[in-house]
């Protein structure tokens, strides 16, 4: 009768992301992130990265944060795996929990908000 057919995982289904085509294997998406990661230090000067603690809500990540305060941040399966994609970007790596973020973090925060207000304003 397959009263719990609906319950049950299917077979050969993949998740669909939210434009509806197929979500990306582990393998594309690790690929995706480490190629966005190595264009960011690539077209950027004065790169660093942070790693932030895994927390009850986020899994570990790494931020790069760029001279100017541009940054990005994406997800690690930990701190030592942070600490290696720091060495074959050839950046220095920190713990954000010793050092804390840098000031130019904020400052460009600050100046994003400005824009887009400008934007909508405009």
């Amino acid at each position: 009768m397959g009263l719990f057919r609906r319950l049950s995982p299917r077979r050969n289904r993949q998740a669909a992301a939210p434009g509806g085509e197929p979500a990306p294997s582990a393998k594309e998406a690790r690929e995706a992130t480490l190629a966005h990661l190595h264009e960011f230090v690539r077209t950027r000067v004065g790169v660093e990265a942070y790693v932030e603690p895994q927390t009850n809500v986020t899994p570990t990540t790494v931020m790069l944060v760029a001279t100017d305060g541009e940054w990005t941040r994406r997800r690690v399966p930990d701190a030592r795996a942070a600490a290696q994609l720091a060495a074959t970007l050839g950046i220095p790596v920190y713990d954000v929990q010793r050092t804390g973020y840098p000031q130019r973090v904020r400052d460009w925060n600050a100046r994003q908000r400005v824009e887009r207000r400008r934007a909508a304003s405009s």
